[in-house]
């Protein structure tokens, strides 16, 4: 980016900040209110399948796992109002969810949706708003986003989510952002308690996140495209298990969100965009894939993955030699390791350096190099 074109961005999001400190004030004043009104969006619906396995269709496992969630929470929170953007299948276009959310004066926005990838892919992701950190973000993103091809005039009513726009938007609901993050951890946290595979917290430029204002998340709950996952989402028993996981972390995180102290942020245990390389993380096509890591502690006692000494980081173990091996991201190439390497001896782990597995056995570092250039 030039100086000029710089300059602009800078003076652009610095008046965008300006211009929305009061209502960051007034954001703060409704945190403290409590939580009175959820709206849950299952995604799609009639003319808008979503993504589809053999046997389902995303509208049809949002729609169910959404309805399931709701009934959880009216069950356990009768003064609560529960209010969805659709209870059958029906499309509703995506600025009339979020205006759902906004003309009900919402406390919380849940947008339920589930994932399509290489058959290989597998796992459940939380979103909140903001820029896309890969170029597999961006995709799912831009795949929820084409909702609107079955919506008349979105030309005229969307706006390009320039990264400006963004940015611009997280400033004006910074509380509700931070917010969104902490029911987001709170969900990954539930999901890896039931037994599924953990893709973290995660930011996109989703139109239905960016048009709400109160804290909203969005939920990938899995890829159809995958068999098994495909199984797993389209059985009552489990939706129902995934509406239940949802509800878990609704519930801590109304604690949080009505307690008086707010200035302790939750560490999960869940992954964040930080050192993830989308590719290496999926391994979709070949399980023995040469990946590296950084192994930043080794002990002889077994430590939690959720030891404070690990920053809240997302943490791997492995054993050896009769000890516990502890190390940090996952990377297909050497170069992105080598940097995260220099990140954590600057974050304290001053004796961290890069492990290279295949699978889940450990080989020689120069062996893997050689075998990924090959």
């Amino acid at each position: 980016m030039n100086t000029k074109a710089y300059n602009i961005s800078k003076r652009f999001i610095l008046c965008c900040f300006m211009f929305f400190s009061q209502n960051a004030f007034n954001q703060m004043d409704a945190a403290l209110r409590g939580i009175h009104t959820v709206v849950i969006d299952p995604g799609h619906g009639g003319q808008d399948p979503g993504c589809h396995g053999k046997h389902s269709k995303e509208k049809e496992v949002t729609l169910a796992i959404g309805l399931k969630l709701g009934k959880f929470i009216e069950k356990h929170f009768p003064d609560i109002k529960v209010i969805y953007t659709r209870t059958t299948d029906v499309f509703i276009e995506l600025d009339e969810r979020a205006a759902i959310a906004n003309r009900n004066n919402a406390d919380l926005f849940i947008c339920i949706h589930a994932n399509a990838g290489p058959s290989k892919a597998f796992g459940a992701e939380t979103y909140v708003l903001g820029l896309h950190k890969t170029e597999a973000q961006r995709e799912i993103a831009e795949r929820e986003n084409s909702a609107i091809e079955f919506e008349a005039n979105s030309d005229e009513k969307y706006e390009k989510l320039s990264a400006d726009a963004i940015i611009a938007r997280q400033l004006q609901l910074s509380v509700f952002l931070n917010h969104s993050i902490e029911f987001a951890a709170r969900i990954q946290d539930e999901f890896v308690s039931l037994g599924r595979a953990n893709r973290g917290v995660r930011q996109a430029g989703f139109l239905v996140l960016y048009k709400t204002t109160m804290p909203s998340v969005l939920i990938e709950t899995g890829f159809l495209t995958n068999v098994e996952e495909e199984n797993f989402l389209r059985d009552t028993a489990n939706q129902t298990k995934m509406a239940g996981s949802i509800f878990t972390a609704f519930e801590k995180y109304k604690m949080y969100y009505e307690s008086a102290d707010q200035s302790t942020t939750f560490e999960s245990s869940a992954p964040p965009d930080y050192g993830m390389n989308e590719e290496a993380l999926e391994l979709d096509e070949n399980r023995d894939k040469i990946v590296f890591r950084v192994q930043i502690a080794t002990t002889s006692d077994l430590l939690s993955l959720n030891d404070p000494r690990f920053l809240g980081m997302p943490v791997w173990k492995y054993e050896g030699n009769g000890l516990h091996k502890y190390t940090v991201g996952l990377y297909d190439n050497v170069e992105e390791a080598k940097e995260l390497k220099a990140e954590m001896r600057r974050k304290g782990f001053e004796n961290a350096f890069v492990v290279a597995f295949q699978g889940e056995q450990r080989i020689n570092i120069e062996k893997a190099i050689n075998l990924t250039k090959k």
